[in-house]
Order: C-alpha cells, then structure tokens, then sequence
C-alpha cells in the first residue's frame, strides 16, 4: 500500500529559480526633507499572500500607494511581472485595490457595483454579466445581488468591495485595512474568507495592516516594518518563534523581555547577567551576540512554567510572588513580580474550572524554561 503524497509546500521566496512577481530594489521615497522608504529591497512572489506589518508612520502605507502608482519613488526601481513601474499610471497597472472604506456606489446595486468598472474596461459586453455573476457566486452574495450597499451587513459589503476587486482579474490586489470597520469576531471569520478567495482565484494579495494577529492569521509572509525600514521578513512562525530583534519580538504578540550583558557564549546558546546575586539566564543566541555586550533575553508568555514547587531539573528558574492573574477563558495569564523588581508573564491554558484554581493572588510561586525556549538577542 503506498503512502498518499504530502502536499507541497508554498515557498517560492525559497526557490532561487522562482521569478518573482513584485521587486522593490533599492527604493526610497522622500516627502521633502522626510524620508518616509529608506532604501528597501523586497520580492513578493506570484500567488502570495503577502502581508505589510507594523505601527502608524512606519511607511507601510506609503510603499502600498508606491505600487498602486499612487505615489512616485524618490529612488530606486520598482517592477511588476518584469517591467519596471516608472512613469506607468495607476490606470495602466494590472492592479487593484480594495480600500478600508469600500467607496461603494450607494445609488448602485450590488451587481451594478460589480459591473461599473467592467463596463469602463476593454471586456466584451456579453462577457460582462457572465463574470458579475461569477463574482457573486465567489463571494457567496447571489441572492443579494438586487439590494442596494445600505440594505448589506458591514461583512456582506466588505465581499462585494473585494469582489469588484477582483472582476477585472488583477494580478495583484493591494488591501488596506480591509477589515478595519468590523468588529473583532466578524473581522476573524472574514480573515478565513479572504484566505479561502485568495487560493481560489490564484491572485497576488498584498495587505497592509497594523493588527498582528490578522498578518499572521492571513500571510504566506509578513514584512515587520519600522520607521521606513524591514525589520523582519519572514513566515509568520519564523517571526513569532525567531525573531531577529528586540522590536520584532515586542511588536509580535506578547513576550516578556529582560535586559542585562552577555556573560559568555558556547555554540548557539549564551548566557545573560541581568540581576546581582541570580543565575544568568540560559538560552539560544541570535547573530551579533559577543561577551560582554548588552543584550535582552526574550521569551513568550506560553513558555514560561509556573509552579509552586520549585523545579531542580532546569537551570532557568526564578521565585518570585503572583501580584496580578488575568483571566482570558480558556487561559490565565500569571503578572509574578521577581526580588529586584521584574514583572514576568507565565500564560496557561485553563483546562481546569476557576475554583480548582493551585495558584493565587500573592502567593509565591517558581518561574521556569528550558534552554531553548527563548532568545538573547541585541540590544
């Protein structure tokens, strides 16, 4: 009996024979005396689904317009499917985009929404109802065709704004914020949509976001931008498991940090001074670590041990007491102040009732991981 295959997996960014689809090369953009783009080099690949991290005014937002040809770059060269973007218009782009407000026509049904642009293009009158109505059937809005934006849920106007997106097949669509304007739990069912389009029509998606968990729950990759940089660009695991700097980790879920120098190094792992009189921490190092230099250990919330006995087995544990517990459901997050005033975040799951709680407000408890479960890194 033979083995069924495994799928393939989608890296084409690890692929050198892989073209890509999308190449920043050296591209900088300047609004007067500010740089706003700093010099990035970037591919994205056909079919990503490729996502723009990072805080309001780090540039993210710029470097979409950038490709819509919204924006010119000040420097640099920018192509798309192999030709370079410069002096091409936004209309003679074979791109779209989907903005957070919709900017549906509320005078316009659903399925003349979707027709207005097709009507303005080179397709074939017959053609047109044809792909309207295929449109419908992608976003799963058939019988709503007839009704106008306003008579439409905030997630039904959200499918018809990405369905006449997508009408006129781009190869790429840019997204921002597309799920700003819903509420968190819609916004989470809608992200699973996007994903599921997405693979079905085989388009280029680029999405700018500011929301960490909407890049990671979506994203091939995920760009972690600062300051009109790339910090980080990488798999959502790969930047959440290792991060290649303090910022990425701080800015990517919730982690605990603590500062000190490094006390020594042997392989991939090093150890940090960071509190007089307690234990250097243990645990791997990333590039640039040298003796002596500062440096911050870094390690999430899930992967730090919390217990009343202290656990001997592990070279990484701290005493300290439980001064604050968030209760989050199905997890409980531990705030347990160490002797020289550190404040460490253990999380765990809550596979017991509250009232069969072992560990409470102020009690004194023993913090504990393993040697790889975080990292050193620069600081």
């Amino acid at each position: 009996m033979t083995k069924p295959s495994q799928p393939a997996v989608f890296a084409p960014w690890d692929d050198p024979k892989e073209t890509p689809l999308i190449s920043f090369e050296n591209v900088s953009k300047r609004f007067g005396a500010l740089t706003v783009i700093d010099k990035i080099n970037l591919n994205i690949y056909s079919r990503e689904f490729f996502a723009l991290l990072g805080p309001s005014g780090c540039g993210k937002t710029t470097l979409m317009r950038m490709l819509a040809g919204f924006e010119d770059a000040s420097d640099g060269t920018i192509r798309i499917d192999g030709q370079d973007m410069a002096g091409i218009p936004a209309n003679k782009r074979a791109v779209n985009m989907m903005f957070q407000s919709y900017a549906l026509f509320p005078h316009l049904s659903v399925a003349n929404n979707l027709a207005f642009g097709l009507k303005r293009s080179d397709m074939p009158k017959s053609e047109i109802q044809g792909r309207v109505d295929e449109m419908l059937r992608l976003v799963q809005l058939g019988k709503y065709a007839d009704r106008k934006p306003h008579q439409l849920s905030g997630g039904q106007r959200q499918r018809v704004a990405l369905a006449r997106a997508l009408a006129k097949a781009p190869k790429l669509l840019l997204l921002d914020e597309p799920l700003g304007a819903l509420d968190k739990k819609l916004r989470q069912e809608t992200q699973f949509e996007l994903m599921d389009i997405q693979e079905k029509t085989g388009t280029t998606f680029v999405i700018v976001t500011h929301d960490q968990e909407e890049a990671m729950t979506v994203a091939s990759r995920i760009a972690v931008m600062d300051e009109g940089r790339l910090v980080q660009v990488d798999t959502a695991d790969r930047i959440y498991e290792t991060p290649n700097s303090v910022y990425v980790a701080d800015f990517i879920g919730d982690v605990n940090i603590i500062e000190g120098a490094v006390d020594s190094t042997e392989g991939e792992h090093a150890t940090l001074r960071w509190s007089e009189g307690a234990a250097p921490i243990r645990a791997m190092a990333s590039d640039g670590i040298s003796n002596g230099s500062k440096a911050a250990f870094v390690i999430r919330p899930e992967k730090v041990a919390i217990s009343v006995e202290e656990p001997k087995d592990r070279h990484n544990r701290v005493q300290g007491s439980v001064e604050d517990i968030a209760y989050l459901g199905n997890r409980s997050t531990y705030f347990v102040r160490l002797p020289d005033g550190s404040l460490i975040k253990s999380q765990v799951a809550n596979n017991r009732r509250i009232k069969q709680r072992l560990i409470t407000w102020e009690d004194s408890v023993w913090l504990s991981w393993s040697d790889t479960a975080g990292a050193i890194l620069p600081n």
